[in-house]
């Protein structure tokens, strides 16, 4: 699910600037690291033999799986009239719309891949079918139409 609005058409290009994320997938994140948080630090408080130096270990040991799951939360693919920023887990990465060649979301594929003018191919993170398929396909077709729109390039031609 993204943050996007539904399109009216499949290949509708969305209004800008528009911000695609797999919101289902970051809301599941961010509620398991509120809970593993709260059950870890319970535990701590709740266990009699333990000396204030372990309590804190297991707090830290909280907030450090928190910072894993808020890391695997953070990607996001942010289009606006200056290009796309790709924001994966650790790095993120500003395009202008000339860049980028292609959309692509093929069947299994795990997350977009933008096919770049370098020759390179840039994953997008931010556009991930695990359990929101259907928006996933939605938002890389969005994405697709804008760059077609923005690049002046059209659409690739298909290939069986």
């Amino acid at each position: 699910m993204s943050d996007a609005q539904p399109a009216a058409a499949p290949d509708a290009t969305p209004a800008l600037p528009v911000t695609f994320r797999p919101s289902r997938t970051r809301a599941v994140l961010i509620a398991s690291a509120v809970a593993i948080l709260v059950t870890i630090t319970a535990v701590a408080v709740s266990l009699k033999g333990l000396g204030p130096g372990e309590r804190l270990s297991f707090v830290l040991t909280a907030l450090l799986l928190d910072c894993v799951l808020l890391v695997l939360a953070r990607p996001k693919v942010v289009a606006d009239d200056s290009g796309v920023t790709v924001v994966n887990l650790t790095s993120k990465r500003h395009l202008e719309w000339a860049e980028i060649l292609q959309v692509n979301l093929r069947p299994g594929d795990p997350w977009v891949f933008l096919d770049l003018s370098d020759g390179t191919s840039l994953p997008a993170l931010g556009i991930q079918p695990g359990i929101a398929r259907q928006r996933a396909i939605a938002d890389a077709r969005a994405l697709r139409a804008l760059t077609e729109a923005r690049s002046g390039a059209g659409p690739e031609p298909r290939h069986g």
